[in-house]
């Protein structure tokens, strides 16, 4: 099977960063787009950044330009760092990866656990 596992997270001060990383690992063919989502206490989960196989990236405009996401395709690994960050930045962040493994012709959506991330004013 197919696992992602994300570590990185914990407490940080207003204006400071952090930086995530997520790992897929089992019987992987191959690997499209990855990124990251996130959700708050109370609210829905939201999107906030994704990559491509080919290294095209976008991001919601909340953390455009405070947010890079970056993979490193030998690793099957994507990373997060987080910038300048805001107590409305508190989160669980989920790593999403669309996945084509060994037991399946076709492309599927896996998800990581979640590492919080929390943000003190």
């Amino acid at each position: 099977q197919v696992q992602l596992v994300e570590s990185g997270g914990g407490l940080v001060q207003a204006g400071g960063s952090l930086s995530l990383s997520c790992a897929a690992s089992g019987s992987i063919v191959s690997i499209n787009a990855m990124g990251w989502f996130r959700q708050a206490p109370g609210k829905q989960r939201e999107f906030v950044a994704i990559i491509t196989s080919g290294g095209s990236t976008n991001y919601v405009d909340s953390v455009k330009g405070r947010f890079t996401i970056s993979r490193d395709n030998a690793k099957n690994t994507v990373y997060l760092q987080m910038n300048s960050l805001k107590p409305e930045d508190t989160a669980l962040y989920y790593c999403n990866a669309d996945i084509r493994s060994y037991f399946s012709e076709f492309v599927k959506s896996y998800w990581g656990k979640g590492t919080l991330v929390t943000v003190s004013s």
